[in-house]
């Protein structure tokens, strides 16, 4: 399926890109997660699994078990303070 990956503050900075658009066989947000961690080492350095990440689909933030759809829009960011 197709699907629009958006990265923003630290994340887009490690991989370099603010977005892109992937075909991926991922069934949901963790799978997804793994597999551009398996794009190489910016992918790795910035969505590393130790690594504190929000995610959102479909400008709706969830967690790891999300399902994909056809479409759709994920965000990959740090977690955000305020203060």
């Amino acid at each position: 399926m197709k699907i629009t990956v958006r990265y923003f503050a630290s994340v887009r900075e490690h991989i370099g890109l603010s977005q892109e658009t992937i075909d991926t066989q991922s069934a949901d947000l963790a799978a997804l997660r793994m597999e551009l961690i398996s794009k190489g080492e910016n992918y790795s350095n910035g969505l590393s699994a130790g690594k504190a990440i929000r995610m959102a689909l479909n400008q709706q933030v969830c967690d790891d078990n999300t399902p994909l759809t056809e479409n759709a829009e994920v965000a990959f960011f740090p977690p955000v303070t305020g203060g």
